[in-house]
């Protein structure tokens, strides 16, 4: 088989702080942004990686959810249990720097884990959970 990841999918609540966080701080490229029915898309991804997307998109787009499910979605999001994604960079301390220095949510200050990893953990604008490891 030859698979590979293609897209992933988090959560927004505010488009503008969202593209602000993904394009602004990560320096991510944005390669779609779709606005529909009043809901909005946004599809970023790095650069030198044109086959990966992070799709950020409203947690409510799915129809068959219901209004208990977008209240606990909401909730979730509000205390960052809902979503995250893991990224990677060969310089952690440099990177963490970066984000730090732009305000980001900070979790965890960079940390080398018991299980091998070295990492540091921020939220974006939604509350979604990133993680950034250390890959030498």
């Amino acid at each position: 088989m030859d698979i590979s990841i293609y897209q992933t999918f988090l959560p927004h609540d505010d488009p503008k702080a969202s593209l602000a966080f993904y394009r602004d701080i990560l320096g991510f490229e944005v390669r779609n942004d779709v606005e529909y029915g009043g809901m909005h898309w946004i599809t970023v991804g790095p650069a030198d990686q044109p086959g990966t997307s992070i799709v950020l998109h409203p947690p409510a787009a799915d129809p068959g959810i219901t209004d208990d499910e977008r209240r606990t979605i909401a909730e979730m999001m509000a205390k960052g249990t809902y979503a995250g994604i893991n990224l990677a960079t060969k310089d952690l301390d440099s990177t963490f720097e970066q984000l730090q220095a732009s305000d980001a949510e900070v979790v965890q200050e960079p940390t080398a884990q018991p299980w091998g990893v070295r990492d540091c953990a921020f939220r974006d604008p939604a509350g979604n959970m990133i993680r950034i490891f250390e890959v030498r």
